[in-house]
Parts: C-alpha cells; sequence; structure tokens
C-alpha cells in the first residue's frame, strides 16, 4: 500500500530514509556522501515523485521505491 511521504512525521519519514540509505549494498558511486547529504537527496526524489514510500502489512515494513 503507497502512504503518501507528506502524511508522515518528519520523525517516521527520516527513520525510513535512513533505514533506507544505510542498508549494506546501496551504490552511491566513487563519491562518498554524508548520510545527511544522502536524506536530502532521497527526500527531493520523494518529493518529484520518482521514488514512493509504500507498507507491506504481511512484514509490517516501509519501504521505498523507485518508480520508472
Amino acid at each position: 500500500m503507497e502512504i503518501p511521504y507528506a502524511e508522515l512525521s518528519e520523525e517516521a519519514l527520516r527513520g525510513i530514509i535512513e533505514e533506507f540509505v544505510s542498508r549494506e549494498g546501496t551504490d552511491y558511486g566513487d563519491r562518498e556522501y554524508s548520510l545527511e547529504d544522502k536524506i536530502q537527496h532521497v527526500k527531493r526524489q520523494l518529493e518529484s515523485g520518482e521514488v514512493k514510500v509504500f507498507f507491506d502489512s504481511e512484514s509490517e515494513t516501509c519501504n521505498l521505491i523507485r518508480m520508472n
């Protein structure tokens, strides 16, 4: 189920984004980015609609999915 990111509290949204960007295997290329840089990058993608938040009721987890 899609969850509009704007309906989440800032704290909840940040937690979802932090968990996403800290996963092993997340690739940002050769350049190193700070955690805050990565969070801001994902927020911009959410604002543009490039990425959306989805909740899986079976596993009770949230995930960020890139829309193509």
